[in-house]
């Protein structure tokens, strides 16, 4: 199939005016001109701008039915009343098509990639089921420390099954949840266990001021709530990120979520351990947490990506915002405005994830060989015309718009805007759990 654009956007090469990308088999056979493309099957999407399928470095999809039920809580509070209301009112199904819907709300978001973290464990089916690219993280939890051999029985034998699951897109990791959930027992038996089985390690890290207290002094709302249950609670260590390598949970460079809280010595020690970061700049700021230090960590040569979070604490999944808050946060942040620009960005938004998760070799950008992972959008519209720099159109115009067609190694998942897996029950069953929560919380 011969895709053709006004705009195509390989990444790592140029920018292509009437460019055509050619796949054959899933597998992206040409990137160039339209007239020097190799004869076949045209699929012309005009005035549209063509790119790599993004890649979302940090999600939880089993959490979409929770969009708009926990607003303006404070962060221990948001924890709390996520955890009770989802053990009360969220069955195993009722999560499977939080999870399905929110790949399909990805799809049309131009989203090829998920990087997802997920207690119930129901998230690789849904990724199977729609055909998307991903990795599961299966996440575990433990604050109490003579319990962790048994928070560890659980998750191996959740991983032991979950591994017969995977496939040549979906595949498995290991997510100890952050460390107001996880005790020094369970962050060390966790990471040795993900080591030793090669299994990709994702982590919450250096999020929140309060996580910062219950690390580095004891203190604060998250060491109440343990010290209520009779955990002792005292300074673990000089931060979150020194917590983690003091229990080897960086050797094998994982995906560090969130870093809002690090330092200059912190980032020292990512570099050195060849971690990756999921940056989530609206998630961030909406709880906010404050501004993640971007532009030092790239600095370090720290692989970076970008994540929405859950729709429970973003509302929505749109990695190009993500991008475009990105640019302005850093701008902002930094009273720069050459601080980090729309190609960066751009770059964050698809290579930069796929180099965060391990798998740049096959996605990420558009080039011969890599799979025809593949997301245009429409600028025939008010909004992008003119065109003039078509980085600064994908990164300040076009977030918030649906995608006109989205393919994963091939396979058309979205056309002209609309999933094609979307499905009106499924909408359906989505909007009952919500109300079921929302009933929930009228009676507590």
């Amino acid at each position: 199939m011969r895709y053709h654009a006004r705009w195509v956007l390989p990444i790592t090469q140029p920018p292509i005016e009437n460019g055509t990308v050619v796949e054959s088999d899933g597998v992206i056979t040409y990137v160039g001109p339209r007239a020097d493309a190799p004869s076949g099957k045209d699929h012309d999407l005009g005035e549209a701008i063509l790119l790599p399928g993004l890649v979302n470095t940090h999600t939880h999809l089993e959490l979409t039915v929770m969009r708009g039920f926990l607003e303006d809580c404070r962060f221990t509070e948001w924890i709390d009343k996520l955890r009770q209301s989802r053990n009360d009112v969220l069955d195993a199904e009722m999560l499977l098509d939080s999870a399905r819907f929110g790949i399909v709300e990805g799809l049309e978001a131009g989203i090829t990639t998920y990087a997802d973290t997920c207690s119930s464990g129901v998230v690789m089916q849904a990724m199977r089921e729609l055909g998307v690219r991903g990795i599961m993280y299966q996440e575990i939890f433990g604050p109490d420390p003579s319990q962790s051999d048994v928070a560890m029985r659980e998750l191996e034998e959740r991983v032991e099954k979950l591994r017969l699951e995977q496939t040549e897109l979906v595949s498995l990791g290991v997510s100890p949840h952050a460390p107001y959930t996880v005790s020094d027992p369970l962050y060390k038996a966790a990471a040795k266990f993900a080591n030793t089985r090669q299994l990709p390690l994702a982590m919450h890290i250096a999020e929140s001021e309060q996580e910062h207290d219950i690390v580095t002094s004891g203190s604060g709302d998250f060491a109440d709530r343990w010290r209520r249950r009779g955990i002792a609670v005292g300074p673990r260590a000089r931060s979150p990120i020194a917590l983690l390598d003091q229990h080897g949970a960086l050797e094998r460079g994982p995906l560090l979520i969130h870093c809002v809280r690090v330092d200059d010595a912190d980032i020292e020690i990512m570099a050195r351990h060849r971690c990756a970061v999921a940056h989530c700049p609206a998630s961030n700021a909406k709880f906010g947490h404050g501004i993640a230090p971007l532009l030092p960590m790239l600095a370090a040569g720290i692989r970076v990506g970008m994540g929405s979070d859950s729709v429970a604490s973003n509302n929505r999944m749109d990695i190009l915002d993500e991008a475009r808050l990105a640019v302005l946060i850093h701008r902002a942040a930094t009273r720069r405005h050459d601080a980090f620009g729309a190609h960066q960005a751009l770059e964050l938004a698809t290579i930069g994830g796929a180099r965060a998760l391990g798998i740049d070799s096959g996605v990420g950008s558009l080039e011969v060989g890599k799979d025809a992972d593949l997301a245009a959008f429409r600028i025939d519209i008010p909004r992008t015309t003119p065109i003039g720099d078509p980085y600064s159109s994908a990164i300040f115009a076009l977030p918030g718009r649906s995608a006109e067609l989205v393919t994963v190694r091939g396979r058309m998942m979205v056309d002209r805007g609309r999933a094609l897996a979307a499905d009106n029950a499924l909408a359906g069953r989505v909007r009952k759990a919500g109300a079921a929560l929302a009933a929930w919380a009228a009676r507590t």
